[in-house]
């Protein structure tokens, strides 16, 4: 008896039920293998988001970065490979702050030096220089008090070793004001201190906060330079070179005995066994008492990737005189042409610009009780008002960056 036909539907059923099982078991796979990889990356993105919730977190609540959120915020992006849209985003504030024009100072904005009373001097007068010259008003006819010295901080042998004076900076911004603090090198000595974020690393002999041992002698104390990364320049302290010095840039020198001068790395100064620190900061700003060309044209690639030229912001200074003298200048609404012309002023013959905008623009004098009384930032007074971080920033542990102190000599 002959069996029934089978059908070819019949004998493809157990392929097609195989090859449909295979597919099934390669989607799964893919799909097992997908969710892996999500797995992965979700991991990856919660561990990345944890890093950058707390690094952020913890760079709003640090001081040392600012005293706004958006200056913390600025230096966080610069730390971390975004200073490129730092700078975008400050051009594009400065784009729409320009300083104003025209306009008169509201009254008492520049102080009138008081009248001093005669007194015969010490019997063994210390050596100094004499007192600075006034100087001439850069907006055209003086107001009161304008370009006048006023004797500032604590004495030094009895006499002022800092002197300061306030003056508009340019005819056409003549609502605002800069001001200068002139320094008596044969009555004070400096001191670089050094920081974690500026120049980094350490430890370092000298680093915030200024001890109450130094504290006893600190007459002045002043911000320093651009972080290192910017300064196209070196850095050099305690015996070691911590950043490479460049040839040719603007440099702070301190010696060893304390004494200090200020000219081009190369030509004006130069390594030898007395000297303990070394502050480099962008090429000079004048040299030979008058500007140096390249400031007119502002070029990022000269002066920094954050200037721009023609931006106007708080900026400050450092000069030497033809007599030793140092100079420092600091103030708002400033762009490079001015702060180089405040500096001239001052009788500068050679200068550099040191570190600019809001946060990082301070000058403080103390003027303690007694004479060997301890500085404090009770006792600190700012060159100008608007100055932030107050003179008591150097007596804070997290004060990160560095900055110059000068003290009454022995």
């Amino acid at each position: 008896m002959l069996s029934p036909p089978v059908e070819q539907s019949e004998l493809d059923e157990p392929q097609a039920a195989s090859r449909s099982a295979r597919r099934q078991w390669s989607r799964a796979r893919v799909h097992r293998r997908r969710r892996r990889v999500l797995a992965v990356v979700a991991a990856v993105f919660g561990v990345f988001l944890i890093w950058l919730s707390v690094s952020i977190g913890t760079a709003l609540t640090n001081p040392a970065l600012g005293s706004s959120a958006g200056a913390r915020l600025a230096e966080w992006f610069r730390e971390h490979g975004g200073a490129s849209i730092v700078v975008w985003a400050e051009n594009e504030w400065y784009s729409h702050h320009q300083p104003k024009v025209g306009g008169k100072l509201a009254p008492g904005t520049i102080r009138v030096p008081k009248a001093t009373t005669t007194t015969a001097p010490p019997v063994a007068v210390a050596p100094h220089l004499p007192e600075p010259g006034p100087l001439a008003s850069l907006a055209g006819t003086p107001v009161p008090g304008e370009g006048q010295w006023s004797p500032a901080g604590r004495l030094v042998h009895g006499l002022p070793a800092v002197y300061e004076t306030m003056l508009r900076p340019s005819p056409i911004h003549t609502s605002y004001v800069a001001a200068v603090a002139w320094m008596d090198p044969l009555l004070l000595k400096a001191t670089l201190y050094s920081g974690s974020q500026i120049p980094g690393g350490g430890p370092f002999s000298h680093t915030a906060p200024i001890s109450p041992t130094d504290a006893t002698s600190l007459v002045a104390a002043f911000n320093a330079g651009f972080l290192m990364s910017d300064a196209e320049g070196g850095y050099y302290t305690d015996g070691k070179t911590q950043v490479p010095l460049q040839n040719t840039a603007a440099s702070f020198v301190v010696f060893k005995n304390g004494s200090f001068t200020l000219g081009q790395w190369g030509r004006d100064v130069s390594m030898s066994p007395d000297v303990a620190s070394v502050r480099q900061n962008l090429p000079l700003l004048v040299d030979g008492g008058h500007i140096v060309p390249a400031a007119y044209t502002g070029s990022p690639a000269v002066w920094g990737r954050t200037l721009h030229g023609a931006d106007y912001v708080w900026r400050s200074g450092l000069g030497i005189t033809a007599n030793g003298a140092l100079v420092y200048v600091g103030g708002p609404g400033l762009n490079l042409v001015d702060l180089g012309n405040l500096l001239v002023d001052a009788g500068a013959v050679r200068a550099m610009e040191m570190d600019i905008n809001t946060d990082w623009v301070n000058f403080s004098t103390y003027h303690p009780s007694t004479p060997d009384g301890q500085a404090t930032a009770a006792n600190g007074t700012e060159l100008l008002s608007g100055m932030t971080g107050s003179p008591g920033r150097y007596f804070e542990p997290w004060w990160a960056r560095d900055f110059i102190t000068m003290s009454a000599t022995p």
